[in-house]
C-alpha cells in the first residue's frame, strides 16, 4: 500500500531582514552575494523557538481533520538541531499544544539537516506497518537558529521556521517510492551547535562534505534503481538547500559526473527541473532541518504539474549524514498544498530594520535550551509584535518556570 506525505505546510515566521541590509551593516563583500543568492531572510522574534514554529506549521493540518481522523494520528515525531533539553523532546509540547489524542507515539530525532528525513522515514515505515486502518503520522522538522552570527557569511542565511507533514495512505503531496533510496554518511566535523549559543564550523569543508555526499548517495540510489537516469528518470529535482547558490554548483557539478553536456545545455536544465524549488530558500534563509521540505513546498509551488510527476531528493544533514530518494506528487497534491497560502505567508511578513533586527538577536538567547526561569516580553519589540502576531492565533513562549516552558496563543 502506498505510504507519503498527504498534505504539508510550512511556517516562515513573521519577521524578516533584506540580506542587502545585512551585508552593507556588516561590511561583507559584496562580490559573495551573488553566490549567497539569498533576498531576505526570516527572524524568530524572542518569544518563538522551536516548539512554536512546530506547531504553528502543522496546526493548520491539524485543524482541517475531521474529528476522527485527528485521533487516527498514532505518531508525533519532529527533526530538529534545535532540541531544548538533553531528555525530553520538544514533540511532547507539539502533541499537547495541537491537542492531539494521549494513545500516541512521541519522539525527537536529531541529525542536524538530515534531521526532517530521518523523521520521515521513520514515520512512513511504522506507518506503512500499522495494522490499523487510516493510521496517520504528524512529521514536523522544526529548528530555531542560534545567536545571530554576526560578522560572518552564515548569517545572512541563518533562516528560521518549520515544514510539518501528514503521513499516510494517501500520499498525494508525495508518494515515497519504496525501497528506492541511497545512502552515505560519515563522521566529519563541517558545522556543529556544541552551545546553545554558538553556530560553529568550517564552510568549505561543509561544501565539500554536501558535494561528496550527493554524488555518492545518487550512486548508491543507482545500485538499487537500476534503471535511473539523473536526467530522464525524474521530473524535477529538491535539494536540501544551506543557500540557493550551494545547490546550483553541487547540480552542475553532478550532472557533469552523470550526464555530460554544453554549459547552456545544463544552465537550462537547471532552471526547468531545480531551479524552481529554491524559491523559498531565497527569501526565507536556511531553515536546517525543514530545509529539504521547504524546498519541496518551493517546486510544488511553481511548476505546472499536467499530470503524476516523479521528484528526486537529496537531503544532507552536517556531520554527516545524506539520502537520495524519489517520489511522486500529483495535482491534487498540488491543490492541497496552494490551500495552505505558504507564498502569501511570505510576503506578509514584517521587514525589520537594522536596529530592530540587532535588538532581537540580543534578546533571542533568552528562549535558548538551558534557561532555567524567564518572562517573555514583547514589549521591546511591540511594533512588530502587535502588528505581525498579535491576534494571529499563533503559538508563542510566555514563561520558563523551572525549566519547564509555557506557551500561550497570541
Amino acid at each position: 500500500m502506498a505510504v507519503g506525505i498527504e498534505a504539508v505546510n510550512a511556517y516562515v515566521g513573521r519577521a524578516s531582514l533584506a540580506v542587502s541590509q545585512l551585508f552593507e551593516a556588516r561590511g561583507l563583500d559584496d562580490r559573495r552575494a551573488g553566490n549567497l543568492m539569498m533576498e531576505r531572510k526570516s527572524v524568530n522574534l524572542p518569544c518563538e523557538d522551536p516548539v512554536t514554529n512546530a506547531v504553528n506549521a502543522a496546526r493548520p493540518l491539524v485543524d482541517a481533520l475531521p474529528p476522527e481522523d485527528r485521533d487516527r494520528i498514532e505518531l508525533v515525531v519532529v527533526g530538529t538541531e534545535s532540541g531544548l533539553d538533553f531528555g525530553k523532546p520538544i514533540s511532547t509540547y507539539v502533541q499537547h499544544y495541537l491537542g492531539l489524542g494521549r494513545r500516541c507515539r512521541s519522539f525527537e530525532v536529531k541529525h542536524a539537516c538530515y534531521g526532517g528525513t530521518a523523521a520521515l522515514q521513520s514515520a512512513a515505515a511504522i506507518i506503512a506497518t500499522s495494522p490499523v486502518p487510516g493510521a496517520r503520522a504528524l512529521v514536523i522538522a522544526a529548528d530555531a537558529a542560534s545567536v545571530a552570527a554576526r560578522d560572518t557569511y552564515w548569517e545572512p542565511s541563518q533562516g528560521a521556521g518549520a515544514v510539518a507533514m501528514l503521513v499516510g495512505h494517501d500520499p498525494q503531496v508525495l508518494r515515497l517510492d519504496a525501497g528506492a533510496n541511497g545512502y552515505h554518511s560519515f563522521e566529519v566535523m563541517d558545522t556543529l551547535r556544541p552551545r546553545p549559543d554558538l553556530e560553529a564550523g568550517d564552510s568549505d569543508l561543509s561544501l565539500l562534505s554536501y558535494m561528496e555526499c550527493l554524488e555518492h548517495s545518487y550512486k548508491a540510489y543507482r545500485e538499487r534503481v537500476r534503471s535511473a537516469d539523473l536526467v530522464d528518470s525524474f521530473d524535477f529535482l529538491v535539494f536540501h538547500t544551506p543557500f540557493a547558490g550551494m545547490v546550483k554548483g553541487a547540480y552542475r557539478r553532478l550532472r557533469h559526473k552523470e550526464r555530460p553536456a554544453p554549459p547552456a545545455e545544463i544552465a537550462a536544465d537547471f532552471a526547468a527541473r531545480v531551479q524552481p524549488c529554491l524559491g523559498y530558500a531565497t527569501q526565507v534563509g536556511n531553515v536546517y532541518s525543514a530545509s529539504l521540505y521547504l524546498a519541496l513546498c518551493s517546486l510544488i509551488d511553481r511548476v505546472q504539474l499536467r499530470g503524476p510527476s516523479r521528484l528526486g531528493l537529496f537531503s544532507y544533514g552536517s556531520g554527516c549524514a545524506s539520502e537520495f530518494y524519489s517520489g511522486v506528487v500529483t495535482p491534487e497534491g498540488q491543490r492541497r498544498l496552494a490551500q495552505q497560502g505558504i507564498g502569501a505567508a511570505v510576503a506578509d511578513r514584517y521587514p525589520l530594520s537594522m536596529a530592530e533586527y540587532e535588538l532581537i538577536s540580543d534578546l533571542s538567547l533568552d528562549r535558548m535550551c538551558g534557561v532555567r526561569d524567564h518572562k517573555y516580553d514583547v514589549a521591546p519589540y511591540a511594533r512588530v509584535y502587535d502588528s505581525h502576531v498579535a491576534g494571529r492565533g499563533l503559538l508563542v513562549l510566555d514563561q520558563v518556570e523551572n525549566f519547564h516552558r509555557r506557551y500561550r496563543w497570541s
